[in-house]
C-alpha cells in the first residue's frame, strides 16, 4: 500500500503548488468537484478544468485532456473513480505534473507506485479542500 506524504509535505505542496488541473470537474454546483475547485480558486489557486464535455467551467477554459493544457501543471487533482485513474496518472506523468492528488475515496496503489517511481508526489484518498482547511 502506497503511503501518503507527511502533513509537512502536504502543507508544502498546498503552499507552493498553485496551478491545479481538476480532472472530472463538474459544472454542477452540488458536485464535490465543483465545491473543491471553487474553494481552491477562492484561495488563489489557478484552476484548469479537465472535462471533455464542456468548454468552460467556473469561468475557466476547460480542456478535454491533460495533454491539451498549454501550460505547466503543478497538481493534477482527480475526481474520477479509482478504476479510471490509471490512464489519468499516466497522462499526469507524461505532462510532468509535480503532484498527483486522488480525492477522498479514490486510490489506485498500482498507478500511484508508477507515479512515485517517475519521481512524482502522490496523495490518495484525501480531499484537497479538507487538507487545506486543516493545514493552512
Amino acid at each position: 500500500m502506497v503511503e501518503n506524504p507527511s502533513d509537512d509535505k502536504i502543507k508544502e505542496i498546498l503552499k507552493n503548488k498553485k496551478v491545479v488541473a481538476v480532472v472530472g470537474l463538474s459544472p454542477k454546483p452540488e458536485r464535490a468537484s465543483n465545491d473543491v475547485a471553487s474553494y481552491l480558486k477562492e484561495k488563489g489557486y489557478k484552476i484548469i478544468p479537465v472535462n471533455p464535455g464542456h468548454e468552460e467551467i467556473l469561468g475557466e477554459k476547460a480542456y478535454p485532456s491533460l495533454a491539451d493544457i498549454p501550460e505547466k501543471v503543478d497538481i493534477v487533482d482527480v475526481f474520477r473513480r479509482s478504476e479510471h485513474t490509471g490512464p489519468i496518472i499516466d497522462e499526469a506523468i507524461s505532462i510532468d505534473a509535480d503532484v498527483i492528488w486522488l480525492q477522498q475515496g479514490i486510490r489506485n496503489d498500482e498507478a500511484a507506485q508508477k507515479a512515485l517511481e517517475a519521481g512524482k508526489t502522490v496523495v490518495q484518498d484525501r480531499c484537497m479542500l479538507q487538507e487545506h482547511r486543516r493545514l493552512m
